[in-house]
């Protein structure tokens, strides 16, 4: 057996004082934007306030979104980045930004390839809210996508030797002459200055800040968060110092399948219902389509006098979604060896449970869910004892507003100017999204834009 990976950090007393690129944040785009600028010939450094690596990156568990990859053509998957585009677009509510949208999903594929170029194989398929075909990447284990791609990524920068430190929080960005020049930091070895002609902004949304939380959307405050303790707006507060524009900053999603029984908030994956699971309420009866979009999911939770809800499924899709197994060790999983037994096991009231399966395993004989209008995640039936359920409701989960971007990733001013040598990718990046994210592109947002930052900020520092 393998010896488990665990990356080291670069000890800070190899810090220097010059780099080529500075990349805050160690999330799925600042590890990307870094192994693309290394390729290119230049001496990225990555820079993480928090303890630990990886950003809200590792949290995330259902996949990858692209359209006309190498993965669905081997799955016979018919697809196209046309419909990619309109479908997004649709969950956005047409609100989103079209220039970085037809980017994004013009490279999907590409950046699937990339990773498989990297050792780093999303060879599965399964399906998120608001999408009409199998589109969300992950590995073949089903193991959550964030971590499986973390790791990856950081087992590449080790071998190629790029410079990552913990601990390191950057203060300010500096300017020279209307160019980026470099940042202010503070480490454990006290406040340093460090010299570059580019810097990415990869650090993550602002799910986990009251403060911004209070300033932009008071009414989402008191909601608990999906967010990693780091996501605090820091990008957000450094960019605005040199005069970035911020757009959609009212735009956060609450995502509606989040367990918060217990101490530790725990996002309940998409790709649960995206392999067959129902949602029911406390009388055990469905009440909306459990994939449309996030959105809609969540109005229709909330509209449940604040019980929150049940995912429902069964050992043949608990089989599909390995993170089950997480949440079961953990203990946020009932089951029953009978529909009777779960419904009993789980609270609910009355004995609806049997008749709502019923009816859907129906609905998925028939490919026709004629009560919500589902018509995806219906390539299983829940039928195979043993039976489980989980206790959800909406938590706060995603910023869809920060600083606004060109398609290179180029950060823009509030006077529509490009901001020289300054560079964002992934969540602290606004726009993309309009007022819903779509499951599955928050990943490939940070894959696809972190190439793009990589590639743009190495042409910076020639």
């Amino acid at each position: 057996m393998a010896d488990k990976f665990i990356f080291k950090p670069t000890n800070l007393d190899q810090l220097k004082d010059t780099y080529d690129i500075v990349i805050i944040g160690s999330g799925s785009a600042g590890l990307t934007a870094a192994l693309e600028a290394h390729k290119l010939g230049k001496q990225p450094v990555v820079l993480e306030k928090m303890a630990t690596l990886g950003g809200d990156t590792k949290r995330a568990s259902s996949g990858m979104n692209a359209a006309e990859t190498f993965v669905q053509k081997d799955h016979g998957i018919k697809d196209s980045v046309h419909s990619f585009y309109e479908e997004t677009l649709a969950g956005g509510h047409k609100t989103n930004d079209r220039a970085l949208l037809k980017y994004f999903t013009e490279n999907g594929a590409s950046a699937i390839q990339w990773l498989a170029d990297e050792g780093i194989q999303l060879d599965d398929l399964t399906t998120t809210g608001g999408m009409s075909v199998p589109r969300a990447h992950r590995p073949s284990s089903t193991a959550p996508v964030g971590a499986f791609l973390v790791t990856g990524l950081l087992k590449r920068i080790a071998q190629e030797g790029i410079p990552v430190f913990t601990g390191v929080t950057v203060a300010k960005i500096n300017e020279a002459g209307g160019q980026v020049s470099g940042v202010d930091v503070t480490t454990g070895n006290g406040k340093a200055t460090i010299n570059a002609s580019a810097v990415i902004l990869a650090t993550g949304g602002y799910g986990a800040s009251p403060e911004l939380l209070k300033k932009y959307r008071p009414d989402l405050v008191k909601y608990k968060t999906t967010n990693q303790p780091g996501n605090t707006g820091d990008g957000i507060y450094l960019a605005e110092q040199l005069g970035a524009e911020l757009v959609d900053m009212d735009q956060v999603q609450v995502h509606p399948t989040v367990q918060q029984d217990t101490d530790h908030v725990y996002l309940i994956g998409e790709t649960v219902r995206g392999e067959g699971a129902i949602l029911v309420d406390k009388n055990g009866n469905r009440f909306v389509d459990e994939l449309t979009t996030r959105d809609k999911v969540t109005a229709a939770i909330n509209q449940l006098d604040g019980t929150g809800a049940y995912l429902i499924f069964d050992q043949g899709i608990r089989d599909r979604v390995k993170a089950i197994e997480f949440y079961d060790h953990v203990g946020l999983v009932k089951s029953g060896e009978t529909l009777a037994d779960l419904a009993k096991a789980t609270g609910l009231l009355g004995d609806d449970l049997e008749a709502t399966v019923k009816k859907w395993n129906q609905a998925v004989a028939n490919h026709h869910d004629d009560q919500f209008g589902r018509t995806t995640g219906m390539a299983r039936d829940i039928k195979r004892a043993p039976y489980f359920s989980i206790h959800i409701a909406p938590a706060v989960h995603y910023t869809m507003g920060g600083v606004k971007v060109t398609p290179k990733t180029q950060v823009v001013n509030n006077d529509g100017q490009i901001i020289n040598g300054l560079f964002a990718a992934g969540e602290v990046v606004g726009g993309l999204h309009g007022q819903n994210r779509i499951g599955g592109n928050s990943i490939a947002e940070t894959v696809v834009f972190g190439l793009q930052a990589g590639k743009q900020a190495a042409k910076q520092s020639k």
